[in-house]
């Protein structure tokens, strides 16, 4: 009986040898699996990339008072106080600017007309945050038609887009009463790439003068827009030729070789 049973353990001993091998076995694997798994969740490349925004298509804004050009100033405001222009106040003109004229053509008996021309633009950069320079000044776009529609004592509004300024544009036109004279505007705000171009024309018949026609208005101001458009274009064309090199230079540097 002694003999059996020391015979019995060696057996059950030997047994246990395997099954203690295959469970250290699925213990180092389940080890280094996991070791791997938390290598590759930290490694840098895990890291979600930012995309990149569009870069917005203008860098600056024109002259304002130089956007439209003496003739359409001279045709739209007869008697300005001043062809210059007077600028609005900005802290930074390469981001927001404007420029207006005004003037009372005086004719006697006859009666007189008012004048009155405002431009101003709003240029917008691409950032992280915000969007991209297009979608913001997209943004504004409809923003500063929702102001044009609630202009104070405004009647007979009318609104409709407009074709051939900027990529997109819609013009506003109404009356409104004051200073005793009735007066017809037309505002125009167009965008152009990340850049919004609001533009103002109205006018009045003094001392018995007929009031302007607010066809003839919105003709005006439709004009000055497209002038005012092609000027953002325009001042940063100037940008690229200034920083691009010239061929005169490449040329000297050929010939001295």
């Amino acid at each position: 009986m002694h003999r059996s049973a020391s015979r019995l353990t060696r057996i059950l001993a030997c047994a246990a040898v395997p099954v203690m091998l295959v469970v250290a076995g699925c213990s180092s694997d389940s080890g280094s699996k996991k070791e791997s798994d938390g290598s590759s969740s930290s490694a840098p490349g895990a890291k979600k990339s930012v995309a990149a925004l569009e870069p917005a298509k203008f860098a600056e804004l024109p002259d304002p008072c130089k956007a439209i050009s003496a003739k359409t100033i001279t045709s739209l405001v007869p008697k300005a106080k001043s062809k210059a222009g007077s600028p609005a106040t900005s802290s930074d003109t390469s981001v927001r600017a404007g420029c207006s004229w005004n003037g009372l053509d005086d004719n006697g008996v006859k009666g007189s007309q008012y004048r009155w021309l405002d431009v101003g633009f709003t240029r917008f950069d691409s950032d992280q945050a915000l969007g991209t320079g297009a979608k913001r000044a997209g943004d504004d776009f409809t923003k500063q038609l929702a102001k044009t529609r609630t202009a104070e004592g405004a009647k007979k509004i009318t609104e409709a887009p407009v074709s051939g300024i900027g990529e997109q544009a819609t013009k506003v036109t109404y009356d409104l009463a004051k200073t005793g004279e009735d007066f017809k505007y037309a505002t125009i705000v167009a965008r152009t790439g990340n850049v919004v171009v609001t533009l103002t024309y109205n006018g009045a018949g003094y001392a018995g003068a007929k009031t302007p026609s607010g066809a003839d208005i919105l003709k005006d101001a439709e004009k000055a827009a497209k002038e005012a458009v092609a000027a953002v274009a325009d001042a940063n064309a100037a940008d690229d030729k200034q920083s691009s090199p010239s061929a005169s230079p490449s040329k000297s540097a050929k010939s001295s070789n």
